[in-house]
């Protein structure tokens, strides 16, 4: 009886597609796992079937979208809908299939990937967040999986295939929309610092503030929740002070969203004494009131971007890691005036 991928596999501690992978010499493969791989081949006596390999690749044209681990919140965010509606239009025209993967936790979601891996149900993945040590990531570089990160990758950044908006200049660019505003005392306000985006933006708010000669004020910056009915204390205290900030830099529209419903039970009028600027000119940005001037950064061409990368590197193995960064611009609705 002759040798099976999946009996390499097992010798070799990895998932049959990485020894798929390692038979076409897949750069997204470490030497180290090649070799491995390789050894087992040998001690085996394994013959790479290429026909057979050939045609398992066009049976199984199946892409992973990997969305955070959460149990609720991530089904709310617009950016994750918009997103994978481009990468299904994408796969749809390029006839790839795809499949949705996600958990309430990080173990759950790890399990589900090492499920779909084990079983060759996806020829790769594409993560539509990231985030500092991050295992789902881990996991996939260290079995020398193909993946695209949409986002910024935390680690072997050389290694790794990502779709990305210069956060860091839209955030210098939210910032700056404000002060040309006459704005000095702006406040920052994010989410999960462990999302590489918030961190990016918050520099770049921080940027715009040092080249206009405007002190930063760490107690302007406040991380929050996503999660609806959420409350924080400190942003209250915050918007209570006689010192408040007279604007906000908010890192999504859902949180500015809520800092508007805040404002309105503690009668700070938006945008009179209050301005506001998001991220993601989501549907929240559109039926708030006021609307919210938000940075439109292009979920869906990302999500487009992510499969178009992902596709390339299934067809054609040999590419490089590649870096897009997809352009964003900013949507002015009613949310800032001027300061008096």
């Amino acid at each position: 009886m002759s040798v099976t991928i999946k009996e390499v596999a097992a010798l070799a501690g990895v998932s049959p597609s990485t020894v798929s992978r390692t038979c076409k010499d897949h750069p997204s493969i470490s030497r180290q796992t090649k070799e491995k791989v390789r050894r087992a081949m040998d001690q085996l006596g394994y013959e790479p079937n290429f026909q057979a390999s050939s045609l398992a690749t066009q049976n199984s044209r199946t892409i992973g979208i990997i969305l955070p681990p959460s149990e609720r919140e991530t089904y709310e965010n617009a950016f994750y809908l918009e997103a994978v509606r481009g990468i299904s239009i994408l796969c749809n025209q390029r006839q790839y299939i795809n499949t949705v993967i996600t958990g309430k936790d990080e173990s759950e979601l790890l399990q589900v990937i090492k499920t779909t891996v084990r079983n060759g149900l996806a020829e790769g993945f594409i993560i539509l967040y990231s985030r500092e040590q991050d295992p789902v990531v881990n996991y996939l570089y260290e079995e020398g999986l193909l993946y695209v990160l949409v986002g910024k990758a935390f680690r072997n950044a050389n290694q790794t295939i990502y779709v990305d908006n210069d956060n860091v200049l839209a955030g210098k660019e939210a910032a700056q929309y404000l002060i040309s505003l006459g704005h000095r005392k702006i406040g920052y306000l994010s989410g999960d610092h462990s999302l590489l985006y918030t961190g990016d933006r918050k520099s770049g708010y921080m940027l715009a503030l040092a080249e206009n000669n405007i002190p930063f004020r760490p107690e302007y910056c406040v991380e929050t929740s996503f999660l609806p009915g959420a409350e924080n204390p400190v942003l209250r205290e915050l918007l209570s002070r006689s010192d408040r900030p007279t604007a906000f830099v908010a890192s999504d529209d859902i949180l500015a969203s809520y800092l508007e419903r805040l404002c309105v039970e503690m009668n700070i009028a938006v945008p009179k004494e209050l301005s506001v600027i998001s991220f993601n000119n989501s549907l929240f940005a559109r039926m708030t009131k006021p609307p919210l001037t938000s940075i439109d950064i292009n979920s869906f061409q990302l999500g487009s971007e992510a499969a178009a990368q992902m596709i390339s590197h299934i067809e054609n193995p040999n590419l490089l890691a590649t870096k897009t960064i997809v352009p964003h611009y900013i949507v002015e609705r009613e949310s800032c005036i001027e300061t008096v």
